[in-house]
């Protein structure tokens, strides 16, 4: 009965952004529980055509799809193609984001509104899109990636912050309108994780390396395959009673002022 509740098998999993960190390793987790992926992003046919195959080794089923999530034409023509060719959309992760680190006095209106685009407009054009589909057929499932900076500042990431605190409130909406179908909208609040972005900041010695372990409870940055379980939880059964949360996986940075000291 407990395996039956995180079961996906058969279910069509939309991840944007899901040609490389943590939107891949978000994905993979779905994929090795029995979705089928499809994959998104907007660099290049390449980078898409790439991830596939990556996800085909793991043994799991991928179809590749590039369009850009800002753009409402080109997602409503996207899931139309994606449910024609694949099937219907049970589960959808807005995961596709940017970030630009400038101080706010110093920052361009335009890059501003860009983070905006790509990190609280898009989610909801593509569940606007998406959610059609899930209403009649009175199940689904949206998660969409917050994140610490949801509940946090921090200097120079001022416009992701707003964006991403946002989306919380966005996905509390969400959840409130479509709840009566039987869909339920939660969020995932990642931390600091292991990726090929951070790597050059992830040594020893480093002043945001030694910030985040001495930040952390758990004392590490996390494993991307760390967001897999939360994942699968919120794209599962196992979550049918479980709307407008936002589920953080950050090893118990939000939970505490500082991590104590031994002495203490």
């Amino acid at each position: 009965m407990s395996q039956e509740l995180f079961n996906i098998t058969g279910k069509v999993a939309l991840v944007t952004g899901s040609t490389h960190g943590l939107g891949m390793a978000m994905a993979m987790g779905l994929g090795k529980a029995g979705a089928t992926i499809i994959v998104n992003g907007n660099s290049s046919q390449q980078k898409i055509d790439d991830a596939v195959i990556a996800y085909k080794k793991e043994g799991i089923n991928a179809v590749g799809y590039k369009f850009n999530v800002a753009d409402e034409n080109a997602v409503k023509i996207a899931v139309s193609t994606i449910e024609s060719e694949v099937g219907p959309i049970d589960i959808l992760v807005n995961n596709a984001g940017i970030i630009k680190r400038t101080p706010l006095v110093e920052m361009e209106v335009d890059d501003f509104k860009k983070v905006l685009d790509i990190d609280l407009v898009s989610p909801f054009i593509v569940s606007k899109h998406v959610v059609k589909g899930m209403m009649e057929r009175k199940e689904g499932k949206i998660i969409n990636i917050c994140s610490m900076m949801s509940q946090l500042g921090r200097n120079t990431v001022g416009a992701y912050a707003a964006a991403k605190g946002g989306l919380v409130m966005l996905t509390k909406n969400m959840a409130t309108e479509w709840a009566r179908f039987n869909i339920q909208v939660n969020g995932i609040g990642p931390g600091y994780f292991a990726t090929a972005q951070t790597a050059p900041i992830r040594v020893d010695g480093h002043p945001f390396n030694d910030f985040i372990i001495n930040r952390t409870p758990a004392s590490k940055w996390g494993d991307p395959d760390d967001l897999a379980g939360a994942a699968i939880f919120l794209g599962s059964k196992a979550s049918d009673f479980v709307n407008g949360h936002i589920l953080y996986v950050d090893g118990g940075i939000l939970a505490t002022i500082g991590k104590p000291s031994n002495e203490l």
